[in-house]
């Protein structure tokens, strides 16, 4: 009986950790409304520049080079690729990541706040 009951606690375990696993990458719905805060700046329709860029196509875009777009010399030197893991740093603390950025936004704190908008931004922005 006592090995059962490990096996099952074992399981449960291993089923707590997938399932956190698969949210790891964020609820696009949530990011969504967190991206709300975002839109005062920029859109993410292509072509549409606000104070900052448009986000059309941002996942995979080398850092500023989006044409029509005038960038600081800091983002345009950064010579970061906006993948998930450069976006999830530079949404923590845009200022820490890209010193000299003129982007005024000091982040997004909570981890599922960066994965959700992430998700957001893979679903909404992507070329069709």
């Amino acid at each position: 009986m006592r090995r059962m009951e490990h096996l099952v606690i074992g399981l449960v375990g291993m089923l707590a950790i997938v399932g956190h696993g698969a949210r790891a990458d964020g609820d696009a719905a949530s990011g969504e409304k967190i991206f709300a805060r975002c839109k005062a700046c920029h859109a993410i329709e292509q072509g549409k520049n606000r104070v900052g860029p448009s986000l059309y196509g941002i996942i995979g875009r080398h850092s500023g080079s989006l044409e029509g777009y005038n960038y600081s010399d800091a983002m345009k030197n950064s010579n970061l690729t906006c993948d998930d893991t450069t976006l999830d740093t530079y949404l923590t603390s845009p200022r820490d990541l890209v010193h000299g950025t003129r982007m005024v936004f000091p982040g997004l704190k909570k981890e599922q706040d960066r994965q959700d908008v992430i998700a957001y931004l893979k679903q909404a922005t992507k070329p069709q």
